[in-house]
């Protein structure tokens, strides 16, 4: 099972859309996979047409150990599982600050499930707290989406400040797989500019010893495309709601980097 966290402080930068259609192309093409919504906001469930008013069991439940996992997660499409939330999420941190062990909940109850998954997906909440923590500690890999402007960059560093700490506290597993350039511009320089600064970055990260010494900028960058905007309001991934637009293109090109399965990617930054 790989585990993979979608990460970033800042809202509206691309995590839900990202988790979601991820999680759908990988489900898509065989793969079993678990999404699990960690924002309290739930938009990653109601993304997928559920209502987290009429959720039973929820990760709310899941963190405070008042369920497992096989209670929780609910098969939502053909080899795609939903692990909820809802707004209970937000007291989560709270009630279990004193527990033992309590940045590692989630991944004790994803490694005590008999429930078996190729790849599970983490929607992170938009910041750095105790719910982050949880997935972080239960990840291998992390993907942080950014949208291409310079103050980007300086968000930049502080996630990867946490996760260095997590990596060197509780999972040292724990690797960044790459940087996703969200609501890109192909026809502004500035978008190139910022994409070849943080390559550039990482580049120099090359043998540092770092989580990111290896993560790359995702070859592929997802483009604007108001059909991604319009899919949940629906309760539609884009490949249901407009498969063969922009949008739905880049997320396949992006998961094939996921899972190595797309060697050319014909649709490119400078494309």
């Amino acid at each position: 099972m790989r585990t993979i966290s979608i990460l970033n402080q800042k809202g509206g930068v691309g995590k839900t859309t990202t988790s979601a259609n991820v999680a759908a192309c990988l489900a898509e093409s065989g793969k079993r996979t678990l999404v699990a919504d960690m924002d309290p906001q739930a938009h990653l469930t109601l993304h997928f047409g559920i209502d987290p008013n009429e959720i039973e069991f929820s990760i709310y439940e899941l963190l405070t150990e008042s369920c497992g996992l096989e209670d929780a997660a609910e098969e939502i499409r053909e080899n795609l599982t939903l692990l909820p939330a809802n707004i209970d999420l937000v007291g989560a941190e709270s009630e279990i600050w004193e527990a033992e062990n309590r940045e590692q909940i989630l991944s004790r109850k994803l490694a005590a499930s008999e429930l078996n998954f190729d790849y599970v997906i983490i929607d992170c909440p938009p910041s750095l707290g105790l719910l982050s923590l949880n997935a972080l500690a239960a990840s291998d890999e992390v993907i942080i989406p950014l949208q291409p402007h310079f103050l980007a960059l300086q968000g930049l560093s502080k996630l990867l400040e946490t996760v260095e700490i997590v990596s060197s506290r509780i999972n040292p597993e724990l690797k960044v797989l790459g940087v996703l350039l969200c609501m890109f511009d192909t026809r502004t320089s500035l978008s190139k500019e910022v994409k070849n600064d943080i390559a550039e970055f990482l580049e120099a990260s090359r043998n540092s010893g770092h989580p990111w010494e290896n993560a790359k900028v995702i070859p592929t960058a997802v483009r604007n495309n108001i059909k991604l905007a319009e899919a949940p309001g629906y309760g539609k991934t884009i490949y249901e709601y407009e498969p063969n637009c922009n949008g739905a293109i880049d997320y396949r090109m992006v998961t094939g980097f996921i899972t190595g399965e797309y060697i050319d990617f014909e649709r490119d930054l400078e494309a």
